[in-house]
């Protein structure tokens, strides 16, 4: 037998040899999200999200439609404080290389929720399904803590009454779905971003027992209709309305009046 170099077994033959892995962001495309005009943020596009190259049957388009993006309020709202608050949006057209999204969901975060838990108070919970105007059905969950009068009260614990408690998650429910019911869901975001719900609560339930904080805890979307395109590009439209044309002065300049025609 020969003693000779084989090649081939010391390299480990063709058949052992593994494919190199290409990056899969090669195949990936960027797009950008743009929330709708009632969330005041610069030009209204708010972060990017990325999607495989249309590929055979597979469009990339279509596996933007549908996808869910969660934002903080403080990101998406100019002059706003409250990073506690998680808006999500979900994408519903693409125009170009933008995503139209419209509201799909609040939610408070985990921190926020534990600091608001405290003891000598009673936490009341209500929970309503409301319909908007344009056909919508939101779930709200309040949260609400009674509040210590400093001023008036002897006692060290604010425990309201269980028939107080009955009386006040009433009144929660009928004022949040007052408000809800009167507009579109466009009107309700405007309502969570300045937080008009929870204040009307609070002047709602004074006399029965003064409460805060109030907060709405969550927000669901529980129905929603048919995807109008009109509706959705008036709620990204961010023209304000027909401004004209420049008017272009046709005045002469000085240097150039004719003299001699003095």
């Amino acid at each position: 037998m020969a003693i000779a170099k084989n090649k081939g077994l010391a390299k480990g033959g063709k058949k052992g040899q593994k494919k190199k892995q290409a990056d899969p962001f090669l195949k990936k495309v960027w797009y950008n999200i743009k929330a709708p005009t009632y969330f005041t943020s610069k030009a209204n596009k708010v972060g990017r999200t990325c999607v495989t190259k249309t590929q055979g049957n597979k469009i990339e388009t279509e596996g933007l439609k549908g996808r869910i993006c969660e934002f903080n309020m403080a990101d998406i709202q100019e002059g706003s404080e409250e990073g506690f608050k998680k808006i999500k949006l979900e994408i519903q057209e693409i125009q170009g290389k933008n995503c139209l999204t419209d509201f799909h969901g609040l939610s408070i975060t985990r921190d926020k929720m534990c600091q608001m838990i405290k003891k000598k108070h009673s936490l009341i919970e209500a929970v309503c399904d409301c319909k908007t105007m344009d056909g919508y059905v939101v779930r709200l969950f309040v949260l609400a803590f009674t509040k210590d009068v400093k001023d008036h009260q002897v006692k060290v614990f604010t425990y309201a009454q269980s028939a107080q408690i009955k009386n006040i998650r009433k009144k929660m429910v009928a004022t949040v779905q007052q408000i809800v019911g009167q507009g579109q869901l466009k009107d309700l975001v405007k309502h969570l971003i300045i937080d008009k719900i929870e204040s009307d609560i609070k002047s709602a339930t004074n006399r029965i027992y003064p409460l805060d904080p109030v907060h709405i805890q969550k927000v669901k979307i529980i129905k929603k209709p048919k995807l109008d395109i009109t509706k959705l590009m008036e709620v990204h439209d961010t023209t304000g309305g027909d401004e004209g044309v420049a008017v272009v002065d046709t005045t002469e300049p000085e240097e150039a009046k004719n003299l001699l025609a003095q």
